[in-house]
């Protein structure tokens, strides 16, 4: 009896072991329990379910694996396989993309949405061409400035200690319009840097401040809508193209709806983020009209300038004029 047992859980272990053909490494920045770490772990449920259990993830959540630059370089080394990317990796990869984090292109939603439809295809591609393949677009939300003093003119800005993401063309050229000398600190830096006084301004979507705490050392909130921070999750074209066609297919398909239901959640969650801190004491500064209109003045600026090292001045066009037509388009339906 004993021998029939040895025997069974043999043939159990094999099993298993036969059945699990691809382990696939995933690093985020993304803490553990965020709502994008949960939609991750129902997405990668569902394609072990849906592929009888040859594919599993290995995740490492929380920047555990480092800053995304450094995601990028292991999965370039093949220590990892796939990564969720925001802006500044995601244009290390594919500088066009960085299009929709171009400062004040967005004014709501349904306009990302349609962007994102119309360009499918191109941004695809672009992904490709730079050795990755898009599961699914992971927005992170509108991005607002943070800090400890009470701005009421854009000038004022001049005399925060920002932050901003080390390696970002887009955040350099927008702040050196307005004259900031920002501090480059890596993500996972900025906290510490806030606790110690380093720097005492940061911009960020409302979830991710709370999520990453830095709200708690910022008392006001600058109520302008810089940007829409992407996201994407990818994974090395070299690794996904070693797959068989059904499971690329599964996870193509797993992909787009698992992280369009987490778009739609982080959008949620962006909101009720901006309520709790508002209870928590965050003050939400209303720009005047005047300061709006140059916000938005100034950012067209940046726009035009990074034409040529971010993305193409026709690409920039095609993309405005599809904003614009969308626009006329809703004002003109019911």
């Amino acid at each position: 009896m004993r021998g029939i047992g040895i025997l069974m859980l043999s043939v159990l272990v094999c099993g298993a072991a036969s059945a699990q053909e691809h382990t696939i490494k995933f690093a985020t920045v993304a803490p553990e329990g965020t709502a994008w770490m949960n939609v991750m772990r129902d997405f990668e449920k569902a394609v072990e379910e849906a592929t009888g259990g040859r594919v599993a993830f290995r995740i490492y959540p929380g920047a555990t694996q480092g800053d995304e630059r450094v995601v990028l370089r292991k999965i370039r080394a093949g220590q990892l396989h796939a990564g969720g990317f925001t802006g500044v990796a995601m244009g290390e990869i594919a500088s066009k993309v960085r299009i929709l984090d171009s400062p004040f292109l967005f004014e709501n939603y349904r306009e990302v949405d349609h962007i994102l439809e119309k360009f499918d295809a191109e941004f695809r591609q672009a992904f490709l061409e730079g050795g990755y393949v898009l599961l699914g677009w992971a927005e992170v939300g509108f991005v607002y400035v943070f800090t400890n003093s009470a701005i009421s003119r854009p000038e004022d800005l001049r005399s925060l200690k920002m932050w901003s993401w080390e390696g970002d063309p887009i955040a350099e050229a927008l702040f050196r319009e307005f004259n900031i000398s920002p501090i480059p600190l890596a993500m996972p830096d900025v906290m510490t840097s806030l606790q110690t006084g380093l720097i005492d301004a940061f911009y960020s979507p409302p979830y991710a401040a709370l999520m990453l705490q830095w709200y708690t050392r910022a008392k006001f909130m600058i109520d302008v809508r810089l940007s829409d921070a992407a996201g994407a999750v990818l994974v090395s074209r070299r690794v996904f193209e070693k797959l068989p066609p059904d499971i690329q297919t599964i996870m193509l398909n797993l992909g787009k709806q698992h992280f369009r239901r987490l778009t739609e959640i982080s959008r949620e969650q962006n909101a009720s983020a901006l309520e709790e801190m508002k209870k928590r004491g965050l003050k939400v500064i209303q720009p005047k009209e005047a300061d709006y209109k140059e916000y938005k003045e100034t950012s067209a600026v940046v726009r035009r300038k990074l034409v040529g090292s971010v993305y193409t001045e026709d690409f920039l066009k095609r993309v405005e004029q599809a904003l614009e037509e969308f626009r006329r388009n809703s004002k003109s339906s019911p």
